[in-house]
């Protein structure tokens, strides 16, 4: 089976949909800055989310709230059939205000929902998108799908987790979230908590769960994405977000993402040409 990767930006409801088929990529331990709620279609693979390992298989639901830490890999030497809606922080806030009246954003109590009843609907709705369907069917859908996966999978709002994190690993992830174009290294950071590197690692791994080079990578990608996502070239968003050269960031763009830079940019500007049809 050939490998397949498709991405589409839905414009109506503003989430990303993406579908993976025939895949046996491994992805490193990671974040995005956003939701990810998918579905294995087909396939079995380890995941490790915020330290934890779970096992997954065809049905089960994945849901990620923003800056979990997570990685996956195959396991049965099988391909990966995938499906998954990303989904930024700000539109989630919007819909959950809409469906609940209260103004917050929900935190998944676990990453992993066995055999969920809700792969359903989140294909039926997967499927619109990627058919372009008209709004009124795709926004229904949309609305019903995030509704129950707050009654069923996510914590009350008034207990939503503050995580276990320490001061200075927040003033660490400060300082990369603000420097990231310029070089760091472990022993700049180490010198910032008055830490040896060894300890260092280990104390952000245990609050983070996921090492400094991993997070200030992460970071840099989160940035060329956006840059990308705005026509800049390749080279030059690499350049901007802290790479330093286009080769480095091709790599851990494909490593992350799952697709090229220029792949991944092609989606915006086939979005930006049909717009200007459109007008036209």
């Amino acid at each position: 089976m050939l490998e397949e990767r498709t991405v589409h930006f839905d414009n109506d409801l503003q989430i990303e949909a993406y579908r993976f088929c025939g895949i046996m990529q491994k992805f490193p331990n990671h974040f995005h800055e956003y939701y990810v709620i998918g579905f294995i279609e087909s396939g079995q693979r380890r995941l490790t989310c915020k330290n934890k390992e779970y096992i997954i298989n065809t049905g089960d639901l994945i849901c990620f709230n923003p800056l979990d830490n997570h990685a996956c890999e195959q396991i049965d030497n099988k391909t990966l059939d995938y499906r998954c809606l990303n989904i930024k922080p700000e539109i989630m806030r919007k819909v959950t205000k809409e469906i609940t009246g209260k103004d917050y954003l929900p935190q998944f109590k676990t990453p992993v929902a066995y055999l969920s009843e809700q792969t359903s609907i989140l294909h039926n709705l997967h499927q619109m998108i990627m058919n372009e369907l008209p709004n009124d069917e795709k926004q229904e859908t949309f609305y019903i799908f995030i509704k129950q996966l707050i009654d069923e999978y996510t914590e009350p709002p008034n207990e939503a987790d503050s995580g276990a994190k320490t001061e200075m690993i927040k003033n660490l992830c400060q300082y990369i979230e603000a420097h990231y174009q310029e070089r760091i290294t472990l022993d700049d950071l180490a010198r910032m908590a008055n830490m040896n590197k060894y300890s260092l690692v280990r104390a952000f791994t245990r609050v983070r769960g996921i090492t400094p080079y991993r997070y200030l990578q992460t970071i840099r990608i989160n940035e060329a994405k956006k840059l990308l996502e705005q026509g800049v070239p390749p080279l030059d968003a690499a350049l901007y977000s802290g790479f330093g050269d286009q080769s480095h960031f091709s790599h851990f763009f494909m490593e992350f993402i799952g697709l090229t830079p220029k792949q991944y940019q092609n989606i915006f500007t086939k979005l930006d040409e049909q717009s200007t049809i459109r007008k036209d």
